[in-house]
């Protein structure tokens, strides 16, 4: 039992240092999420290219705002600012399925 206490308790800590880093970071205070902020190599370019409409303009719309405000030196308000919570990992899935797949056919 004690060991079931240790685990989650190192889970709570890891999740705080996740939410500091979030916050630290800086691109949710320009309404961007983490995904948004990936390298764009050919794997995520195709990983973007399959992305819904919606999903993509939705990206898209977030990276203006975020250069918007970058040039202005300003950030959104707070209640505006994208929460640890909120995050979404479309983009970083989409990525894995293309990377998983050129692997399987490398090794064909």
């Amino acid at each position: 039992m004690a060991g079931k206490q240790a685990v989650s308790a190192s889970g709570k800590w890891l999740d705080g240092i996740r939410k500091w880093y979030y916050n630290a970071a800086g691109f949710n205070k320009l309404g961007l999420m983490r995904d948004d902020t990936i390298y764009e190599d050919e794997d995520v370019k195709e990983a973007i290219r399959r992305l819904p409409e919606n999903l993509y303009n939705d990206r898209m719309f977030r990276i203006k705002r975020a250069l918007d405000l970058s040039l202005k030196h300003q950030i959104l308000p707070k209640e505006q600012w994208t929460k640890y919570e909120e995050k979404k990992t479309t983009l970083t899935l989409t990525c894995g399925m293309i990377l998983l797949k050129s692997l399987s056919k490398s090794l064909i």
